[in-house]
């Protein structure tokens, strides 16, 4: 299939975003370079310039695919110890002056905002066509909403800025207070509601990736189920649930999105039914995701870096194929073999001691070809397991760092969706029969596991959050989801029950050993220990930012209990 062209000149590129910034740079440009009245007389020169910005969509791929926010999180070790999630994640050493930019980058955020600000300025003042106009500055209000809302889910309230601050303009403002995060929220959902009739129900050929509806209401109802949860809505409003629940429920009612039957394909193949919204690459583009993810060794070749390694917390998440939990009456689970008769989803995302990948054994096992490092001195796995979701069996290893993979990064996409209502609407009902319906499809797809009620016969509200959360767990690993479901269901620091929260208990991996008879020995390993801060469910506004806003510097109480500007705790 085509995909949106994000490919142009350099000469042309350079020029966009120099002579933006900067009009008076020179007064006549070099003959390869376009100028800024130039970009703007066009329909295609103009599409250049929103394509490049569509192009700075934040995702793992395009920033660092050595690592992701899964990483952070309770489903997957940090490669190498100089990861920045490992020091201040892992250990807790955040601090206004030290984050992890790569995944809270306040200012570079604030950089790809001005590019739709630029983009929305000069298509207004310019005399492109009218329909032009209304579509393509819809999508740009898209683009800095989910810009927006990486700060927002991030930081909290942040400063709204609409315009292009340029600092030679006399009395251009350019300190903005912050807002809070209810009237950041409400920014958000307020331009996804006023693009959504400007924005066409499907694209195709090289209109791939752009926003369509379908990605406004994927990103409004992702925004109103985490303003609904826990972190966001301590007394726990209805009317948050009923909102969020509502956007999904017409996000599937479209009728335009639909589950992938085979599963690990679903990644493979780009722009496929049930894709809503993802970051376009076309081929040599991207990252070598084989080189990056994949197992250290594939037979006798060096392969990947194996990055993502699954814990053995999220292997627990699967279930038995009947079904149940690993942990539950009737399971069938055997810890003396433990990788034996689970869910689909299972063998389809974990690579795991004496599976097959690449027509390879992979063992994982002490004095096997990839044996679990627990000292971190190497590339193989500290815990055991390596990801295969995403991977492209087809490559060759020996050569997985000259192979681009091109595969789109997705966004959003229609499981999610499913899974979205059904927690909304599950915390407003309970579990009703849509409901169920929704948790089943997802369950169902390609008859990987029985339905809710094969498995479990009639739920309760309670046990149907505990099904939807693993689910969500399951499904959506490895897709830059669970780090935001930790921090929403405020489930990081301490669980409901009053034990540590999940990113305050030690990450576990599985140390397997061969007895001389053949059998082996399956012993669940910690791996190091983690320390998760209650300050650290928001990130700390960065130093330099505040020492350049007195605006911000200001600001005090509130309804976020900020203190000269600065997030509680920092």
């Amino acid at each position: 299939m085509k995909t949106m062209k994000h490919t142009f000149l350099f000469g042309i590129l350079y020029s966009i975003l120099l002579f933006t910034g900067c009009s008076d740079f020179l007064e006549v440009p070099p003959k390869d370079f376009m100028s800024d009245e130039e970009i703007w007389k066009s329909t295609n020169n103009a599409d250049l310039f929103l394509n490049d910005i569509y192009d700075n969509l934040k995702t793992a791929d395009q920033d660092d695919l050595e690592q992701h926010m899964d990483q952070l999180s309770d489903n997957s070790d940090i490669g190498v110890l100089r990861h920045e999630g490992y020091r201040y994640i892992g250990q807790a050493q955040i601090a206004p002056e030290s984050y992890p930019s790569r995944f809270w980058d306040w200012e570079n955020l604030y950089t790809r905002i001005r590019k739709p600000n630029i983009f929305i300025q000069r298509v207004s003042e310019s005399e492109l066509p009218d329909d032009y106009k209304t579509l393509r500055i819809a999508e740009a209000r898209f683009i800095w909403a989910y810009f927006y809302h990486i700060l927002w889910m991030s930081f909290g309230g942040v400063p709204i800025i609409t315009v292009p601050q340029n600092n030679l303009i006399p009395d251009m403002q350019l300190e903005y207070p912050r807002s809070t995060a209810a009237e950041t929220f409400q920014f958000i959902v307020d331009e996804l509601d006023a693009i959504y009739n400007d924005l066409p129900l499907e694209v195709s050929g090289d209109d791939y990736g752009r926003a369509t509806k379908g990605a406004v209401l994927a990103l409004k109802g992702w925004c109103e189920l985490f303003h609904a949860s826990e972190l966001r809505n301590p007394a726990n409003d209805t009317e948050r649930w009923k909102a969020a629940a509502k956007t999904n429920k017409a996000l599937i009612d479209l009728n335009v999105y639909d589950l992938v039957e085979d599963f690990p394909t679903l990644f493979l193949q780009n722009n496929n039914e049930e894709t809503i919204f993802a970051r376009q690459y076309g081929p040599n583009k991207g990252h070598s995701t084989e080189g990056r993810v994949g197992p250290a060794r594939v037979g006798d070749m060096r392969g990947g870096w194996g990055n993502f390694q699954p814990t053995q917390d999220l292997v627990d998440e699967f279930s038995m194929a009947n079904g149940k939990t690993i942990f539950e009456e009737g399971s069938g689970y055997d810890p003396a073999n433990p990788y034996a008769g689970r869910e689909k989803r299972f063998y389809q995302t974990i690579i795991y001691d004496n599976s097959t990948f690449h027509a390879e054994i992979i063992q994982t096992r002490i004095g096997g070809n990839n044996e679990i490092n627990k000292g971190y001195s190497s590339d193989n796995t500290h815990t055991g397991y390596y990801a295969r979701k995403r991977l492209n069996e087809d490559k060759d290893p020996s050569a997985y760092f000259d192979q681009k993979s091109y595969q789109n990064y997705i966004l959003f996409r229609f499981a999610e969706a499913l899974l979205s209502y059904a927690e909304a609407e599950n915390e407003v009902n309970g579990p009703t029969q849509e409901v169920l319906n929704a948790v089943n499809r997802v369950r169902t797809r390609s008859g990987n596991l029985p339905s809710v009620e094969e498995s479990y016969g009639t739920v309760t509200k309670d046990k149907m959050r505990e099904i939807i959360r693993r689910e969500r767990r399951v499904e959506l690993s490895f897709e830059d989801k669970r780090w935001w479901d930790i921090l929403r269901w405020k489930i990081a620091e301490t669980m409901p029950d009053g034990n540590p929260g999940v990113m305050n208990r030690p990450l576990r991996g599985m140390e397997i050993s061969e007895n001389p008879d053949g059998t082996l020995n399956y012993n669940i390993v910690e791996i190091r220990n983690r320390l998760f801060l209650p300050k650290m469910y928001y990130m700390p506004v960065p130093q330099a930012a505040l020492d350049r806003n007195s605006e911000i510097r200001k600001q005090d109480g509130g309804p976020d209990g900020w203190k000269n500007g600065q997030n509680p705790g920092y």
